[in-house]
């Protein structure tokens, strides 16, 4: 494509200088100025257009083992991106194709083309293949659907209900015959938001009061499958609250990412043997088999306009830090993205 526009000789990327001990710090971080390098054999380069910020982030910022790789001190930061191929050295993507991939945190990545899945932006803007088509909604449809053994007619607790995932589960069950939806968030807009444009049946927010309390309130018959962003009192709430053959599904646990002493477990687990309930935890990484299955049924409901999606946008990398940051407070409505 001739209007492919001529890649700097050097681009702005994020690196991690030191690993945060509780809260991360802006002098944990700095955005350098590094090399826009040729692509080699099998690789393309890509012109990032939209950048993801997760709160799985958090964790690659420690040192501690955990299910995927820290970020190396000194180097570039990774996560989702979209973006423009602008050279390519690699058979079946071309200059001008777009591509999701796993090197954000930078303007341009070198990527190598079998870690690239091609998008199309005339199907979907390009910003939803970083969430309600890309990893956060298929986290939201294979931790309800498989993980959470959803059926026609459950009861469903949803924590972060807001959130890119939270408020894609809710819509989910809906969409798939839940009998009843329920969401905590954590602001009476976001409550509002959850029952008016999303359709859950009921939602409260969660600093209004203890969740024990209000989820027993919103949910009379209790529930039969909760899905976890958030551990914590919610995780304790919904282990009360939970009906015989009760499903949990844990995805995350942002209200202790960054503690610095061990969060109180839930006190209740000996619930669990008089509901015979069952907590799982689960990664995205695991159910990618799903993923045709998913941007099929997915990509037509937000077509048909039956699944709403809300994004944040932040522009510019150099307010990348702070989007981040955003999503740890929980200022973002649905996915949190940033645009170059």
């Amino acid at each position: 494509m001739s209007d492919t526009p001529t890649p700097p000789a050097t681009a702005r990327e994020w690196h991690l200088l030191s690993r945060p001990v509780g809260w991360p710090e802006p002098e944990n971080f700095a955005l350098v100025e590094a090399e826009v390098r040729t692509p080699g054999e099998g690789q393309v380069l890509v012109r990032n257009e939209y950048l993801s910020v997760d709160p799985y982030m958090r964790g690659r910022m420690s040192a501690a083992k955990s299910y995927v790789a820290p970020y190396e001190l000194g180097k570039a930061m990774q996560g989702g991106a979209v973006g423009e191929v602008v050279a390519s050295n690699a058979e079946g993507i071309s200059v001008g194709d777009h591509v999701l991939h796993f090197l954000g945190w930078r303007e341009y990545a070198v990527v190598d083309a079998k870690t690239a899945v091609t998008v199309d932006p005339q199907a979907a803007p390009l910003s939803a293949y970083l969430g309600v088509l890309g990893m956060t909604g298929l986290t939201a449809y294979a931790g309800l659907l498989r993980t959470a053994s959803f059926k026609e007619g459950d009861s469903v607790f949803v924590s972060g209900a807001a959130g890119a995932v939270g408020s894609q589960v809710g819509q989910i069950a809906k969409l798939k015959g839940a009998s009843r939806v329920i969401g905590s968030a954590g602001s009476d807009e976001k409550v509002k938001l959850l029952t008016e444009e999303y359709g859950f049946d009921a939602a409260f927010n969660y600093k209004n009061g203890p969740v024990s309390e209000q989820l027993r309130a919103a949910a009379p018959d209790g529930v039969d499958v909760y899905f976890d962003n958030v551990g914590g009192d919610h995780l304790e709430a919904a282990i009360g609250s939970l009906n015989r053959d009760g499903r949990i599904a844990v995805c995350g646990a942002i209200s202790v990412y960054n503690n610095t002493e061990p969060a109180p477990g839930p006190r209740n687990l000996a619930r669990l043997i008089q509901t015979r309930g069952r907590i799982e935890g689960f990664l995205v990484g695991d159910h990618y088999d799903l993923q045709p299955q998913f941007v099929q049924e997915v990509g037509a409901w937000v077509r048909s306009g039956e699944l709403k999606y809300r994004e944040t946008v932040v522009e510019g990398i150099e307010n990348n830090l702070e989007a981040f940051l955003g999503v740890l407070r929980g200022d973002n409505t649905g996915k949190m993205i940033v645009k170059l």
